[in-house]
């Protein structure tokens, strides 16, 4: 009996199981936290989100906030949680998917808006996605003027369009200063290989 306690014990010092959605819902994970700020902790590491940053835990089901930790106490295992932040709204789902099937539409003009808005959109979901992108892609990024297309981002700040648009600039410069050293290591190679043939040819 002492040994089944005992087992009971570390169970519960491990926490309790549960489930993390972003805003959009296209991402979700389990994690096992022991309480409120443990489970934030760890949301924001599955979730892609520096620590420390301000967030709101709703119930994916009701958007019923968590505020604080009796109530988080109350829930059950495997109960799915929402994490917002900034300016994010919990919505009932299917009504995110909706205004992603508008933003994906192709444009008539072919207008950059649209396609930076599908960029930003998806760089807000996973932002390891940054890494990934073109130089067409980043350079747009690194020219947008957040003033101008602030209200093109339900969901999305001001200082979050001029986080990734410095984030961008970056990414650009070091792809670029790659590029030109392939480049010159490419050129010396093929020199060298020049010269090579030339002594063999010689001899």
């Amino acid at each position: 009996m002492e040994s089944q306690g005992g087992e009971e014990n570390v169970t519960e010092s491990q926490g309790e199981p549960y489930k993390v959605v972003d805003y959009t819902r296209e991402k979700r994970f389990g994690i096992v936290a022991t309480d409120l700020n443990d489970f934030i902790n760890r949301a924001c590491i599955k979730l892609n989100i520096p620590v420390g940053t301000p967030v709101k835990v709703a119930l994916e089901q009701d958007g019923t906030e968590v505020e604080d930790e009796d109530y988080f106490s109350t829930l059950e295992k495997n109960t799915a949680l929402m994490i917002l932040v900034g300016d994010q709204k919990w919505l009932p789902a299917g009504k995110y998917a909706k205004y992603r099937i508008v933003v994906d539409e192709p444009d008539g003009d072919g207008s950059p808006p649209r396609h930076l808005q599908r960029l930003v959109d998806r760089l807000h979901s996973d932002l390891t996605c940054i890494t990934l992108l073109g130089g067409k892609e980043l350079e747009l990024l690194a020219d947008m003027d957040p003033d101008s297309i602030a209200d093109l981002f339900p969901g999305d700040n001001k200082v979050f369009l001029e986080s990734l648009k410095e984030a961008s600039s970056r990414f650009l410069s070091e792809k670029q200063q790659a590029k030109d050293a392939m480049d010159l290591l490419k050129l010396y190679h093929c020199r060298h290989v020049s010269s090579d043939s030339g002594e063999k040819t010689s001899v």
